[in-house]
């Protein structure tokens, strides 16, 4: 069975790929197939847009505070599908929505997908990891190679004016305060919100 839809917190996730560009050292897909309840986020086949739309109505929309696409892959690996179901989401419930990405959208799309999100989206959160060209390849090992930092960081920029929420994030524990200071500095550069999320067992 498909998990398209699943609750982490008081939000409602949105699986609608499993397909990703890195192969990230510490990807939680290495050593779970879930997050919270949700079931398996391994995908038996990647839904259409028909399947991801009819999965909510098993919902009820107004007891979750924000709608995140975010799964066992990249979300702007199913772009398509993801402006989409945004839009879907903004006209029947109102509701705020949000991208957790790895910022390599344009890469993917080979195409510069920021102005598709005006309206749609209200929030991007971009995986930042490290503030250091070569430790970000050693640990995202992204398959576009030596061009996807600057590609990610260029993303988040190009986001700002389109996107009202523009947000980078860094696992805590992962970096020293120093590096999480130069990772500061790089997003109010950007003109991006700075994030340290919690590490995830």
């Amino acid at each position: 069975m498909n998990t398209i839809l699943y609750k982490v917190h008081n939000n409602l996730y949105v699986n609608l790929t499993n397909r990703c560009p890195c192969a990230c050292t510490f990807c939680l897909r290495q050593t779970m197939d879930h997050m919270g309840e949700s079931g398996s986020l391994w995908l038996e086949h990647t839904p259409s847009l028909e399947e991801v739309l009819a999965a909510f109505k098993d919902f009820d929309l107004n007891s979750f505070e924000e709608v995140v696409f975010c799964g066992f892959g990249e979300p702007t690996e199913a772009l398509v599908n993801l402006l989409a179901t945004a839009r879907f989401v903004k006209e029947k419930y109102q509701k705020p929505t949000r991208i957790n990405t790895n910022g390599l959208g344009n890469l993917i799309n080979r195409t510069r997908i920021e102005p598709l999100l005006e309206g749609l989206i209200d929030t991007v959160s971009i995986s930042l990891n490290t503030p250091n060209e070569e430790e970000y390849l050693r640990l995202v090992r992204p398959k576009y190679g030596k061009q996807s930092y600057t590609a990610m960081l260029d993303f988040a920029r190009v986001c700002t004016q389109y996107v009202p929420h523009v947000v980078m994030t860094t696992v805590a524990t992962t970096l020293t305060p120093q590096e999480e200071e130069e990772c500061a500095r790089i997003c109010r550069e950007i003109g991006a919100g700075y994030r340290i999320r919690p590490w995830e067992e």
